[in-house]
């Protein structure tokens, strides 16, 4: 309404109250007088408008900041429930690993039994362990490879040597025909076996690894450490899981007991043919066994070169395979029968340099009464085994390069002088030489 002037009058609080409540003049029109928007004075009461209500463009309201407050707590549940689904995938493959192996509890009770008469153990922190290959035919997966006749040898055997420096490792073939001294062992039926001497791999028939122990233990005055025994199974799952080993060979290969027909040059060996490969002997070279031990040392240090590739060890996916393959191919004793030591043990020689790993074999020469037979070739076994209980240096060099078949520790072997401070020499070869260029 207007003033007699014809001016807007102020609103009269009056008016407002009645707008308020439908009473009063107006014709009970709420939102005041005439001109005015319904619901402006109304407006007018509430105050400035605040940030962030709901409605207002560009500015999260009350809903949206409780929907991303959900999705991070999902977001947090997903990541949470995905950790646990990793660690509990991680641990069930690591108990089923560890599962694998088998562990000979009948070798410790046996070596404990005659600890006092045992060699001390190495200086600097080095350790020897004893790789066996056991020709045993038990069990479907071996017994393709020929009747099980209830005996198992030591097909190959090899004491390592890792160095107290974690910088070099010394692996030594022990021949099978060597003719050594067996103490008296316990058998597999309880009795105890009678003192003889006999061919080294009888000491395996006797007892088993214990027997073998021992025996390498007197004959060499080092004291094993640890033992692994694998066999023929395991050896060919172990070398298909690293997807087969390459080797160069100088002549054809065609052996029906072998069950191997291998072309010359350069070939990748699957696990069967590799099998074949390390035992064939009637069919390549001379037949001997030095030549057969000779294939097994090269073959091993292109297994370790091929292993110890990046390749293999930092792969998850080429690794795990290897150690399925390694763990259900072993029986060793409590020191190593755990995951955690393999790999401690895989670890610590991941640092080696590949022309550090050095293969020989134990001195020997041909027995007198038999030459089917080998005895010890001194004194440079004896220097050998001395170098090995020290955790002294071996130098190996190719057994064309040397001046003696037998090593000669007071000789330069390269030059032919005398050098008593000399490190002894001995032939054989290194797992860079045993690879294929």
């Amino acid at each position: 309404m207007t003033d007699s002037a014809g001016t807007p009058a102020e609103p009269d609080d009056s008016a407002h109250r009645a707008a308020g409540d439908g009473s009063g003049t107006g014709g009970g029109r709420r939102g005041g007088g005439r001109g005015e928007q319904p619901g402006k004075g109304l407006r007018g009461l509430r105050g400035p408008s605040r940030p962030g209500r709901r409605g207002e463009p560009g500015k999260p309201g009350k809903e949206g900041k409780q929907s991303r407050r959900r999705g991070l707590r999902w977001g947090a549940l997903g990541v949470s429930l995905l950790v646990l689904l990793v660690s509990s995938v991680g641990w069930w493959l690591y108990r089923r690993l560890e599962g694998n192996i088998t562990t000979d509890l009948t070798a410790v009770e046996e070596l404990e039994r005659y600890d006092r008469e045992r060699p001390l153990p190495a200086p600097h922190g080095a350790r020897n362990i004893l790789l066996i290959g056991s020709d045993s035919r038990a069990g479907p997966e071996n017994g393709k490879y020929g009747r099980d006749k209830g005996v198992q040898h030591s097909d190959t055997t090899i004491l390592l040597h890792i160095a107290g420096d974690r910088r070099s490792v010394t692996a030594v073939s022990v021949p099978r025909d060597l003719m050594v001294g067996v103490p008296s062992c316990r058998t597999a039926q309880g009795t105890r076996s009678a003192a003889r001497h006999a061919q080294f791999n009888r000491a395996f028939a006797i007892g088993g690894a214990a027997c073998t122990i021992r025996t390498v233990e007197r004959l060499t005055g080092v004291r094993i450490d640890h033992h692994m025994v694998v066999d023929f199974h395991g050896f060919t799952n172990m070398v298909d899981a690293v997807g087969g080993v390459t080797v160069c060979l100088p002549t054809a290969i065609d052996d029906r007991d072998a069950r191997l027909e291998l072309g010359a040059g350069r070939q990748t060996l699957d696990g069967e043919q590799a099998l074949g490969y390390v035992r064939v002997r009637k069919s390549l070279g001379n037949g001997s066994d030095t030549e057969r031990m000779d294939r097994q040392q090269q073959f091993l240090g292109a297994l370790f070169d091929k292993v110890q590739s990046n390749g293999v060890l930092l792969n998850p996916a080429r690794l795990y395979p290897v150690l399925d393959a390694a763990t259900r191919s072993l029986t060793t004793d409590p020191g190593l029968a755990s995951l955690k030591d393999l790999f401690d043990l895989a670890r610590s020689l991941r640092g080696v340099p590949t022309d550090r790993v050095q293969f020989l074999t134990v001195p020997r020469r041909s027995h007198p009464g038999d030459p089917n037979r080998d005895v010890l070739a001194q004194p440079a076994a004896s220097r050998l085994f001395e170098r090995l209980r020290k955790d002294a240096p071996v130098r190996v060099v190719p057994s064309e390069t040397t001046t003696s078949a037998s090593g000669d520790t007071e000789r330069d072997t390269l030059t032919g002088s005398r050098n008593p401070s000399a490190t002894p020499t001995f032939p054989g070869t290194s797992a860079t030489a045993a690879g294929c260029g």
